[in-house]
């Protein structure tokens, strides 16, 4: 099991950044995808970024491709979402979530951390 305790959170203006990070407790931390998934009030949780736990590749939702970026430090047992150029559409609370080695799901999340993006 892993245990996911997010932060960074925050309010920023539209066109700002914000760093969240997600730090893992629990063994092989390395052997675990790790994605970051949000969800607006009134609207579903979606993905927003993946790092694969083979090679380190990310993976993005369409709508932020180009300002987000996922990373993680395994040494430090964590995972990052720098967040640049963000949006109003960008406000949401973000979770971390992680999934065992070639799991297609996502078994284990964090409490989540507030981003809001003011106009």
């Amino acid at each position: 099991q892993v245990q996911l305790v997010e932060s960074g959170g925050g309010l920023v203006q539209a066109g700002g950044s914000l760093r969240l990070s997600c730090e893992a407790s629990g063994r092989f931390f390395s052997s675990y995808t790790m994605g970051w998934f949000r969800q607006a009030p009134g609207k579903e949780r979606e993905f927003v970024a993946g790092i694969s736990w083979r090679n380190g590749s990310p993976d993005y939702a369409d709508s932020v491709k180009g300002r987000f970026t996922i990373s993680r430090d395994n040494a430090k047992n964590a995972v990052y979402l720098q967040m640049n150029s963000l949006k109003p559409a960008d406000t949401a609370v973000y979770y971390c979530a992680a999934a065992w080695a070639t799991k297609t799901t996502y078994d284990y999340w964090g409490q989540g951390t507030q981003v809001t993006v003011s106009s």
